[in-house]
């Protein structure tokens, strides 16, 4: 009967414990931290891909809503955390020269300014750089691989902005 309960224990202790481990842990206190507000990015690099900025607000909105319990309103609207910002650098940068004079590989590379204001909590406030690149094979134009590295780009400049912002690392 002993070996039984405490069988019974030790698969009950296994059960109900779990390891969790994420990037993505806000610490945030949702009784006085209600409302967010993200302001629609602008293109300011030199270097314009006109759906660049609408891709990348999209996805910090995403990753802000699916991570978080706040309420997002309008940008007109009052928020406890207001986010705005640009994207200030997307460029082209030749890597890797080969003997023949030519790069082998292409760096291109974003930059997002970003402003952020916690009205619960002033000092929190903050106005930084973040930023990202990605090589790829110069033998491919920019137009064939594009999409992706833009992907790949706004999701690592996201989790940058998101850890920054809303965790307490």
């Amino acid at each position: 009967m002993k070996k039984f309960l405490a069988c019974a224990l030790i698969v009950t202790i296994v059960i109900s414990c779990r390891v969790s481990y994420g990037f993505r842990t806000a610490s945030i206190d949702y009784t006085k931290t209600k409302t967010m507000s993200i302001r629609d990015f602008r293109n300011q690099a030199s270097r314009v891909y006109p759906p660049l900025a609408q891709s990348f607000t999209e996805h910090l909105r995403d990753v802000f809503t699916r991570n978080t319990k706040l309420i997002f309103v309008n940008e007109n609207q009052p928020a406890d955390l207001e986010l705005e910002g640009e994207i200030t650098r997307y460029d082209l940068t030749p890597m890797a020269v080969q003997g023949d004079g030519f790069a082998g590989e292409t760096r291109l590379t974003m930059a997002v300014r970003i402003r952020y204001l916690n009205n619960v909590q002033p000092g929190k406030d903050k106005e930084e750089i973040f930023s990202a690149y990605r090589d790829f094979k110069s033998d491919k134009l920019l137009e064939q691989v594009q999409d992706e590295l833009i992907e790949q780009l706004n999701k690592e400049i996201v989790d940058q902005i998101f850890n920054a912002t809303l965790s307490d690392w």
